[in-house]
């Protein structure tokens, strides 16, 4: 497996990289371990997390998914040393009211709270990217598509979010700061405050990129690159429907075994379950065949062969494809393919924005 550094870190990880979220919902704890097992035997040193997981999030998963990897590390001495981990803290809680009460603000204290609370369920004394889930200012995300300044409210600063993530660093609790879900404006301003304040540098963002969700080819990937900061590309296979197994019936409740989309009502209420989407996949997924290919080869594929994407976080619930996504690893794009992939694009643009 291929490696890069993070950023302007030291941070060495796989250009694939292993999500979490489905331990503790979709995956029970054995055949969590056995993937995590699997991953790190096929070469996949990076593995990254969330307090807030598993997904879809309720009050009685939260924090199992770290729980979970923090079991599978007490119990394999020297694993630690070998994976780069990462976790994040949740932003506003955006109606859970189980995280910090509901609160709509993220504090200093409550990023340092969140930190040793982490630690704790990951079994570990050290987190190697510790990342903002998301936005704590009003910005559009996850499905927003645009910014109402009527929702601007009070907020903890950038400047006071990095001090707080720098009294991590300092104790020795976080090697490196990133981002997630994040707009070109937001990466530009936390790097100018870590500048202006000698503040930790964020060394990677962890936003959505796949064939149906782009917007990273619009503004975020200058921004990203001439600043030397990573992608982390998430949801490349747009929550299945990448994969095909959509394509004859869609996210009828009544197939539950296909996946979230099918089994959760709360999914598809998201941007990757809109009809749009599907309609987006079912076009990228007819050419993936056209070409010879299975539509989760052609989607990762896309991911992994992009200058822009640093690691490709990838999130299953079997060994079979835990297999299937690493497999495609390598897999060559022609230009007569990636030309068809964005005539697509240019039609349908973004649906699962």
């Amino acid at each position: 497996m291929d490696t890069t550094l993070l950023g302007h870190s030291d941070l060495s990880v796989s250009r694939i990289c292993l999500g979490t979220m489905t331990f503790g919902e979709q995956v029970d704890e054995d055949m969590a371990h056995a993937i995590l097992d699997h991953a790190v035997a096929r070469g996949v040193n990076f593995i990254d997390t969330a307090e807030m997981y598993s997904v879809p999030a309720r009050r009685e998963t939260y924090g199992a998914t770290e729980a979970i990897i923090g079991r599978w590390l007490a119990s394999r001495p020297g694993m630690r040393g070998r994976i780069v981990l990462a976790t994040k803290v949740a932003g506003p809680a955006r109606g859970m009211d189980w995280v910090r009460n509901g609160a709509d603000n993220l504090t200093a204290a409550d990023i340092v709270q969140a930190c040793d609370d982490s630690l704790k369920r990951l079994q570990t004394e050290v987190i190697d990217l510790y990342q903002i889930h998301w936005p704590n200012r009003n910005v559009p995300a996850f499905g927003a598509v645009y910014l109402d300044p009527a929702k601007d409210r009070e907020f903890t600063s950038i400047q006071v979010q990095l001090e707080a993530l720098a009294t991590l660093v300092k104790a020795g609790k976080v090697r490196h700061v990133g981002l997630s879900n994040e707009t070109p404006w937001g990466v530009g301003e936390f790097l100018r405050q870590a500048e202006l304040h000698g503040l930790p540098r964020v060394v990677s963002v962890q936003n959505p990129y796949a064939l149906v969700n782009r917007i990273a080819d619009n503004g975020l990937d200058e921004t990203l690159l001439r600043t030397g900061v990573s992608l982390l590309a998430y949801s490349p296979l747009a929550f299945g429907a990448l994969t095909g197994k959509y394509d004859e019936r869609g996210f009828d409740a009544d197939q539950p075994t296909l996946g979230r989309l099918a089994r959760f009502d709360s999914m598809r209420k998201q941007r990757w379950a809109r009809p749009e989407t599907l309609a987006a996949a079912r076009r990228y997924n007819a050419l993936a065949r056209e070409h010879g290919l299975t539509p989760t080869r052609l989607a990762l594929a896309f991911c992994y062969t992009s200058w822009r994407v640093a690691s490709t976080i990838i999130g299953v619930t079997t060994l079979a494809q835990l297999d299937d996504n690493i497999d495609a690893w390598g897999t060559p794009l022609s230009a007569e393919l990636l030309a068809a992939i964005d005539k697509i694009r240019w039609e349908i643009r973004d649906p699962a924005q």
